[in-house]
């Protein structure tokens, strides 16, 4: 089946939400745990909000792959499914590989 542009549009348009929401909530949690941190160096809370904003951004182009990986599912367009899930096991190869480093 081919996917139409009407189908093409909303997943845009999901995926810019996405990425903005993910951006939002990341810098309004960096900022929060900097003026934190600057008011009170070594909080506990300073340190929680900076290490959340910091997964949040890290995290957001992750489930932006899965977000187009359901969506591609969903509009049966198998060629990009097949693409999307490709990239997505590069994606958990690397975390795997950098938490085994940690």
């Amino acid at each position: 089946m081919k996917t139409t542009d009407s189908a093409l549009s909303r997943l845009e348009t999901h995926l810019g939400r996405l990425l903005v929401a993910g951006v939002a909530v990341s810098a309004a949690s960096l900022s929060i745990g900097l003026g934190l941190y600057l008011a009170s160096p070594g909080s506990n809370d300073s340190h929680l909000l900076l290490v959340g904003g910091l997964f949040v951004l890290m995290a957001t182009p992750m489930v932006r792959v899965i977000v187009s990986f359901a969506e591609y599912v969903r509009m049966k367009d198998w060629f990009f499914m097949a693409t999307t899930i490709v990239v997505l096991g590069v994606l958990a190869v690397s975390v795997l590989m950098a938490i085994r480093r940690l």
